[in-house]
């Protein structure tokens, strides 16, 4: 199995098995907003963190303590986009996104899916605030997305999961892009001065292979704060440190390998006596702590970090923003709010808008000869995933906050209209693709030529 291989179905299995949980703490934040405790569950949210050393308070913005959503949604989702920054450099490098053959059908799909359902939310939205939401419907959740595809199971063709993937991975480095550059305040040019300062020492920190976690770490949360307090937004602090850390292990494999098999020969061989007691010897001991120092060389930092990070990001960042963000009281709605207003250009984005832009720009480009149509895959089914890049949820609820929070009234209304058309907008496609793609796939799995199929596999997920 090669490293490629092992790192895709790495990233199928851990975001399948977060999406279950953030439907699960999705449910839950719903109840709370619609029960006796909505208003214990709002107020919860606004209580200040403080995290003050002297007269330094950490999480502070121009001085103003950060609420616990301030926290969760700059912070937190540092660290998340810190995580899809690891994970874009790592699939631009070696990944599906590494050539231009493997990544131009995924990159022009998610091209189209962004730009369509921004222009469905511009010539649907009312004018005035609400016009600032016009990327909400652009993203599609990966998390979500493939976790309903891997209950198709082994139907699924290897390259449609491929196309997917690499399709939401493309889609998170849009909407990071767009965060970067069109939800950004007032500019302070001081603190972008002392920022590029620290981004400068993260950059030579690589060139020189530094390979500490805390060194990246550390710089990483100065540039976060830094850029809090700049006007740049914060989360963008995250994909900037990501892309800092090497990428480069400190060791080959091949001396890793050399390496073990030195110290085995000068392990004694002990006889299968349970009772018997075999006391190392202090050169033994100096072999495998060799062998452990090893071991960290031959994983570059950027493995390593997202391989630390991906459990703290998927079970407890990610739940954690959706259990925040997610609840929508819903007493003031009714069956035709989903139709009027940014409820409906969010809805109607995220259902009509990605699967149109979707399809039709990979239709565009396999009909013209510029790409192929991944193996084992057909018209339908394609259509049925682009109707799953519909599932928005995260990255969409995240731009609804940069959109409206902060707002007054008019903004906290048009923020829960824009989560109600995220909701209903994904829960729609999640359905509508499901049923699809249940209808088009074969009813029974296609046993691969090869073992290179098998990473996909239904059990890994």
């Amino acid at each position: 199995m090669s490293e490629m291989q092992f790192s895709f179905r790495r990233m199928i299995r851990k975001y399948v098995n977060s999406s279950f949980i953030l439907v699960f703490v999705t449910l839950v934040a719903m109840i709370m907003a619609n029960s006796n405790f909505s208003e214990a569950y709002y107020d919860f949210w606004h209580k200040p963190v403080i995290l003050q050393l002297g007269d330094f308070q950490f999480f502070s913005h121009h001085h103003e303590p950060m609420s616990l959503m301030d926290v969760i949604n700059d912070f937190l989702m540092a660290i998340f986009f810190f995580s899809v920054g690891l994970e874009i450099k790592r699939e631009i490098l070696v990944g599906e996104l590494s050539s231009l053959k493997k990544s131009l059908l995924p990159v022009i799909g998610a091209c189209g899916g962004m730009l369509i359902p921004v222009l469905f939310y511009f010539f649907l939205s009312p004018d005035g605030l609400a016009s600032k939401g016009t990327a909400i419907p652009m993203a599609t959740d990966i998390a979500f997305s493939l976790g309903i595809l891997s209950m198709l199971g082994k139907r699924v063709p290897a390259g449609l999961k491929i196309f997917l993937a690499a399709l939401a991975v493309a889609d998170d480095l849009g909407g990071i892009l767009v965060i970067a550059l069109f939800y950004s305040s007032t500019i302070y040019v001081n603190y972008l001065i002392y920022a590029a300062i620290v981004i400068i020492l993260l950059i030579f920190g690589a060139y020189v292979n530094i390979r500490s976690k805390l060194f990246y770490c550390g710089l990483g949360m100065v540039v976060w704060y830094l850029f809090l307090n700049s006007g740049i937004h914060a989360t963008v602090a995250g994909v900037i440190t990501a892309f800092c850390v090497p990428a480069r292990p400190a060791t080959t494999s091949s001396k890793y390998i050399e390496k073990i098999r030195e110290a085995i020969k000068q392990f004694p061989i002990t006889s299968e006596n349970t009772g018997e007691i075999h006391i190392l010897t202090n050169q033994q001991i100096s072999l495998l702590k060799s062998v452990e120092s090893s071991s960290d060389k031959v994983i570059s930092p950027l493995q390593d970090l997202e391989d630390s990070l991906a459990s703290v990001v998927n079970f407890i960042i990610i739940p954690l923003f959706a259990f925040a963000n997610a609840g929508v009281n819903v007493s003031g709605f009714s069956i035709g709010s989903l139709f009027e207003g940014v409820a409906l250009s969010v809805f109607l984005g995220l259902l009509l808008g990605k699967v149109i832009g979707i399809y039709s720009f990979s239709w565009a480009a396999i009909k013209l000869g510029i790409v192929n149509m991944p193996i084992g895959v057909n018209w339908k089914m394609l259509f049925g995933v682009s109707v799953l890049g519909g599932i928005g949820f995260t990255v969409s609820m995240f731009i609804a906050n940069l959109s409206f929070a902060g707002h007054g009234q008019e903004g906290v209304t048009l923020l829960n209209e824009a989560k109600l058309g995220i909701l209903a907008g994904s829960v729609f496609a999640g359905a509508i693709g499901y049923l699809l793609l249940d209808k088009f796939l074969p009813k029974v799995a296609k046993q691969p030529a090869d073992m290179s199929d098998e990473f996909l596999s239904v059990e890994d997920v």
